[in-house]
C-alpha cells in the first residue's frame, strides 16, 4: 500500500455547466495540462444509525477506470478511499460562505473495489449513496479542475486557494455569484425534486 496522503483542507466550488465545448475551448486557452477522461463510481459509507451523516462527515470508496468507447474488458480499476471532517463555515473569514472547505485524507488502496467494500462491511458500515461520473480533470501550477459529466447535469470543480480559484474562474467567464458549495448528494436532489422523483443514488442508466 502507497504511503497515507496528510490531512489536507479541501478548499472548492462546484460551477454549473451548460455548453461543454465553449468551455472546454476556455480551458485549452489557459494552457491547462489535461488527463484522459474516466468513469467513476462512488458510495458513500455510513453506520447503520447514520453517524457520520448526522456529524456531516462522509467516508467514501472511489472506482476509476478509463472512459473507453470500445470493449470495457480488462479496463484497470483505480481505488480511492476517502475520509472528510465536517465543512468550515470560516463566518469570520474574508470569504465567509463562498467555499466549500473541509479537512480531507485521500489513500490510493491497491486492492480492488469489491474487496474494499467487503473490508467496509466487516467494519459496520453499510452503503448510503451511490453516484457515477464521468470525469475529465486538468491542472494548473495552483489549481485542480475536473469537469464532471452527472446525471444530474455537468459541473466544473475548482479545487485549490481562493486567489486562484477566483482568478480561474473569472478566466472562463463565471461570477462569484456563479459558485456552488453544493455536495452531489445536494444537486441530485434537487434535481429528483425538479422531476417530482424520489432520490436514491445517481447512476446512468444501463442500456
Amino acid at each position: 500500500m502507497s504511503k497515507p496522503k496528510k490531512t489536507k483542507p479541501e478548499i472548492e466550488i462546484k460551477l454549473r455547466i451548460q455548453e461543454i465545448p465553449k468551455l472546454l475551448r476556455k480551458i485549452r486557452s489557459l494552457s491547462i495540462q489535461s488527463r484522459p477522461r474516466v468513469l467513476e463510481q462512488n458510495t458513500l459509507y455510513d453506520t447503520p444509525q447514520s453517524h457520520l451523516r448526522r456529524r456531516d462527515m462522509l467516508l467514501r470508496l472511489r472506482s476509476e477506470t478509463p472512459a473507453l468507447h470500445n470493449s470495457q474488458s480488462n479496463r484497470q480499476e483505480r481505488v480511492i478511499l476517502t475520509a472528510k471532517a465536517p465543512p468550515q463555515q470560516r463566518q469570520t473569514s474574508k470569504h465567509p460562505a463562498r467555499y466549500k472547505i473541509r479537512a480531507e485524507r485521500e489513500q490510493i488502496v491497491p486492492q480492488s473495489s469489491r474487496q474494499w467494500a467487503a473490508v467496509l462491511a466487516s467494519l459496520g458500515f453499510r452503503p448510503n449513496f451511490r453516484y457515477d461520473k464521468f470525469r475529465t480533470t486538468f491542472r494548473l501550477p495552483d489549481l485542480d479542475l475536473a469537469l464532471d459529466e452527472t446525471p444530474a447535469g455537468t459541473f466544473l470543480e475548482l479545487e485549490g486557494k481562493p486567489q486562484a480559484i477566483d482568478r480561474t474562474a473569472a478566466a472562463l467567464g463565471f461570477p462569484k455569484q456563479a459558485y456552488l458549495r453544493s455536495t452531489y448528494w445536494d444537486l441530485y436532489a434537487a434535481d429528483c425534486r425538479r422531476r417530482r422523483i424520489t432520490p436514491k443514488n445517481m447512476l446512468f442508466r444501463t442500456k
